[in-house]
């Protein structure tokens, strides 16, 4: 009988962040500028690690080379989503991902980074930026140029639940007071357009990407709206995001017991909420809010209990 792979997230210090991964969501942060949760990550910058079980102490990314019959054998060289939990104290910098073309040929066979944002929680009248105005590349370049910011990006207000869809070339931003847990391709590229001149602790301005900002960014910006799909089942909810070119994501929202069969490649597993048990054959596994895990190909039929509520997702 195949096992949930508990991780242990690595965390991420940010000019733009701050505490609530650790007022929120209990993690063992010491700086007040924590920004990143990379929760579920074999990326190099900042790798996970198995937290119990036969495979304890090993990295995903060790796994993903060593056991790849956890992930039904996929192919590829590198694990291919990566979640984080971001906590936006500030406003982030404006920027745009490339796609994997771009950043194949840029960045040193980087993947691309296509990426999408459940939010978590927000504060009152909370934004983000999402989408430019800009109908030419002559115009966006005029834009950036005359910094013409106002009049460039477009704002969107968010709410607790939201979720948005963020293809690679979307200029886009987080601002302050949101706190969302990103799903998106296992990559670190990004191209800053503007940074609102701050500096770091050190005074020095962080870099911009202008031109490659400029290769890559989609003109004119192409909105796209998530229509979820909410489906009842006994003893759960399941609300489909979206299902793409790259992932599939989901919110299970569980009340009581619900049973599921797993027979995708590997399923992500991010608790935001309550807590309950993984039920199979061989026993029960606690989760709480904060929890992450991955089950692997195989793992077959299992019940969710409790009152928790987990995003959840596959490539």
């Amino acid at each position: 009988m195949k096992q949930p792979i508990f991780l242990t997230p690595q965390f991420q210090e940010r000019i733009w962040g701050g505490t609530k991964l650790r007022t929120e969501f209990g993690y063992p942060i010491e700086s007040d500028l924590t920004g990143e949760c990379w929760a579920v990550s074999a990326h190099p910058n900042g790798q996970s690690i198995v937290s119990q079980g036969p495979y304890e102490g090993k990295s995903l990314g060790e796994l993903w080379k060593e056991h790849r019959e956890l992930f039904g054998n996929m192919e590829g060289d590198v694990f291919p989503l990566l979640t984080k939990i971001l906590d936006a104290n500030n406003d982030l910098s404006i920027q745009v991902h490339p796609n994997d073309e771009y950043a194949n040929k840029n960045e040193s066979g980087e993947l691309g980074k296509t990426e999408c944002w459940y939010v978590v929680d927000c504060e009152d009248d909370a934004e983000i930026i999402y989408g430019h105005t800009a109908q030419t590349k002559e115009q966006f370049v005029e834009m950036i140029e005359s910094g013409d910011w106002n009049g460039l990006l477009s704002r969107v207000k968010v709410k607790p639940g939201d979720f948005f869809y963020v293809p690679s070339g979307t200029i886009h931003a987080l601002c302050s007071g949101v706190l969302i847990l990103e799903t998106q391709q296992s990559s670190d590229t990004t191209y800053r357009v503007y940074d609102y001149d701050r500096v770091d602790q050190s005074g020095n301005k962080r870099e911009l990407h202008i031109q490659k900002s400029i290769d890559v960014t989609t003109i004119p910006h192409e909105d796209i709206t998530v229509k979820p799909c909410i489906e009842k089942i006994p003893g759960a909810t399941i609300t489909t995001f979206v299902k793409e070119q790259f992932f599939s994501v989901y919110k299970w929202e569980i009340e009581g017991s619900a049973a599921f069969h797993q027979d995708k490649p590997f399923l992500i597993c991010s608790v935001l909420k309550g807590s309950g048990e993984i039920v199979t054959e061989a026993g029960s596994l606690f989760i709480e809010k904060g929890s992450h895990f991955i089950l692997p190909a195989g793992f077959g039929d299992f019940e969710l209990t409790g009152n928790v509520e987990l995003i959840v997702s596959h490539p």
